[in-house]
């Protein structure tokens, strides 16, 4: 069977792209900013054809003859933009009106390659982000540069990833071929790992680590807690005026437990409102266990300080459910014969 080829964009510390290629994609080219996220591609996959680029000076170029394309040749693009606003001021916003985000270089990729598909990963307050003017406004780009799609929100934690994590997913099917290809969002599996599956035998990496004072808070909070779990006067002088804020706040000193999911990984493990300390010992985890949640394997080494691997793998898409979804988009394209 051919090896179908795929463009990355945005492509950060590459969840996203090895989920792809577990899937048996080729990537052909990926397009990403942040110099260690780059290093961390090439350290990992030196053949890959990794763009170290901002992708408002690339998009520029001519893309076809900068990749060596025929225009509808490409298999897919995939990546996942930032979030951002649209002036939208009541009235339909095409292609031309959207420049300057970063959702429009994404869009000028579709309209210079025509690809068969494209993927976009997205957090998944997207699709209530401006009363849903926003998703509105990309559903409707994309339609304009020959797309027929479709969206939905996918939790990892039903894809073989010890972690509850919601984005949203948008397939774009190039509406010449709509009645060839047909694509199903993959159906969550049976088993739905905890931490204990993922986090046995973790090789040693750096962490983070408590100050003294947060690690005998959490010293009194279970498995599972959180800072309803402490005594009344220790919760008050930890948390402060958020103490008397409204809300569970169920983020805040949260011990994980073995017998669940993690909560989202965020960008660093130890931010008051999205604290997530280990099971049994009173640190937040390590690099490597980060790694592990987000269904990295273990040999894909991560470049620069440790802040910097937190953040990228913090950002990354976990690669057990990039994976299923690029076997779902492989099944479409190979059922569909193009």
């Amino acid at each position: 069977m051919k090896k179908r080829k795929c463009i990355e964009l945005f492509a950060g510390a590459g969840g996203l792209a090895l989920g792809l290629e577990q899937a048996g994609f080729a990537e052909i080219a990926l397009i990403e900013i942040d110099h260690v996220a780059c290093e961390t591609l090439r350290v990992n996959r030196s053949s890959w054809n990794v763009i170290e680029e901002d992708i408002v000076k690339f998009a520029q170029k001519d893309l076809l003859k900068e990749f060596n394309l025929k225009k509808g040749e490409l298999d897919l693009v995939s990546g996942g933009y930032p979030c951002q606003a649209f002036s939208y001021a009541g009235k339909k916003l095409g292609f031309a009106d959207i420049r300057g985000t970063m959702f429009y270089y994404y869009a000028e990729f579709l309209r210079q390659l025509q690809p068969k598909m494209f993927l976009v990963e997205n957090v998944k307050g997207l699709i209530s982000h401006d009363g849903g003017k926003t998703i509105k406004t990309m559903v409707d780009v994309f339609e304009e540069l020959g797309y027929v799609v479709t969206y939905q929100v996918l939790n990892a934690w039903d894809y073989g990833v010890a972690e509850k994590r919601q984005r949203v997913v948008i397939i774009g099917i190039r509406q010449d071929l709509e009645n060839k290809v047909h694509f199903a969002y993959p159906e969550p599996h049976d088993y739905k790992p905890v931490l204990k599956d993922v986090l046995k035998d973790v090789p040693a990496s750096v962490g983070a680590k408590y100050p003294e004072a947060k690690k005998k808070v959490f010293d009194l909070v279970p498995p599972g807690g959180y800072w309803k779990d402490l005594p009344d006067d220790v919760a008050k002088d930890y948390m402060k005026s958020c103490y008397y804020m409204g809300g569970g706040r169920t983020g805040i000193a949260r011990r994980l437990s073995w017998d669940e999911p993690s909560l989202t990984l965020t960008c660093s493990p130890m931010m008051k409102q999205t604290d997530r300390c280990h099971p049994d010992e009173s640190r937040p985890l390590t690099t490597r266990e980060y790694a592990r949640i987000q269904s990295f394997p273990d040999e894909w080494q991560f470049a620069g300080k440790m802040n910097d691997i937190y953040k990228q793998i913090g950002n990354a898409v976990p690669v057990n459910l990039a994976k299923c979804i690029g076997e779902a988009i492989m099944m479409a394209l190979d059922g569909g014969k193009v």
